[in-house]
């Protein structure tokens, strides 16, 4: 097999994902095995499945050979080639879970991505569509990513267990990244939020509401949140409901927090006034932690970081996630960078939790199939 020698080898299924994008933008051959050799139901989930045949859907050429229990995956890269596309992704997994690793890969594909991905929009596990499009869009607008066609658009909601969401992604492609130097926070200045509910009394929208604001409003007067309301065929299969608040700041920072209801027929039936105060909650946590980049985030911020031109980049971070930590150490593997994290303590920033400022030199990466023009 040609190219054997520089293929990366990994065992075990954590971290699929991070893998097998960092694989793409850096065009090195992988291997993974052992994955969930010890389980009774070994090998790769549906959903992991249904990720490697959207990594097989945006690119060009790549070549996936898995063994017959599902356990070993090899993977070479192809060229990520873009375009008009549909997707649907497990109901097992939130579209979050797709949307997530797009982000990192769209900017760098052949034609500009315009994809429709069908499944859960909100659940527990993964971060929701509104998260998403409330701070993923402001992140990549500083890098230079932007214009008309930069949009998360959600169609239809879809609740766990079942789906039936629908959202459109669009993205431009970008030949090379901007540097960027984002160390100050700023002053929280609004909080947006949504509460949505499907399949259930639009009541519990505004009930959500007042208990959040009943906490926000000793902290902050200019409090703006949403009700979204879906009936028929654009509120999915499945019951339930939740809420999606971000915080603004005058620089520009943007972090956000979630909660959605429990699955039908899964765990206790929770009332909407705690989940409204929970999600409040949450948000006054994330606000604490701090940074110019939420926890969900982090590693979409170091990514792009890293395939900046060879200039220097920083960013101030709340305290890395275990995501983040390991995602550090695969783009050494993929991409041989190295962060320089200087911890700050909250007596130096004068605020919150204690702060990580990331430092790195970007390796230069430029967009070699975007086609010109």
């Amino acid at each position: 097999m040609a190219g054997e020698a520089q293929c990366l080898g990994y065992t075990g299924c954590n971290f699929l994902r991070q893998r097998l994008v960092l694989a793409t933008l850096s065009g090195r051959p992988l291997k993974i095995r052992k994955i969930r050799a010890k389980e009774e139901d070994p090998g790769l989930r549906d959903f992991e499945a249904s990720f490697i045949r959207l990594i097989d859907k945006v690119t060009n050429g790549s070549r996936i050979e898995i063994n017959q229990t599902g356990t070993t995956l090899y993977y070479q890269p192809g060229l990520l080639y873009g375009g008009s596309l549909e997707h649907d992704c497990s109901p097992s997994r939130g579209i979050g879970y797709y949307l997530e690793s797009l982000l990192c890969l769209a900017p760098f594909m052949k034609h500009p991505l315009k994809i429709v991905l069908r499944g859960v929009t909100n659940d527990q596990v993964d971060p929701s569509v509104d998260v998403l499009k409330a701070t993923a869009l402001p992140l990549l607008k500083k890098f230079g990513i932007d214009g008309e066609s930069l949009e998360i658009k959600i169609n239809r909601r879809g609740m766990p267990p079942k789906g039936g969401g629908e959202i459109l992604f669009a993205c431009p492609v970008r030949k090379v990244l901007q540097p960027i130097q984002f160390t100050d926070p700023g002053k929280i200045k609004r909080i947006r939020g949504t509460a949505y509910s499907v399949r259930v009394s639009p009541q519990m929208a505004n009930r959500m509401v007042e208990s959040a604001r009943g906490i926000l409003n000793k902290f902050l007067p200019d409090i703006y949140i949403y009700t979204d309301h879906m009936k028929g065929a654009s509120s999915g299969k499945s019951p339930g409901f939740g809420m999606c608040l971000t915080a603004e700041t005058i620089n520009g920072t943007v972090l956000s927090a979630e909660l959605a209801s429990n699955p039908q027929g899964q765990g206790a039936a929770v009332l909407p006034e705690e989940l409204g105060q929970n999600c409040a909650k949450l948000l006054l946590e994330e606000i604490y932690r701090g940074g110019c980049v939420d926890s969900t985030n982090q590693s979409l911020a170091l990514l792009l970081m890293t395939l900046g031109q060879r200039d220097v980049s920083k960013v101030l971070l709340g305290p890395l996630s275990p995501y983040t930590i390991e995602f550090l150490r695969h783009l050494r593997s993929f991409f041989q960078i190295m962060f320089k994290i200087e911890t700050k303590t909250p007596e130096e920033e004068h605020m919150g939790g204690e702060k990580v400022l990331m430092t790195c030199v970007g390796i230069g990466f430029s967009n070699l199939s975007k086609t010109i023009r």
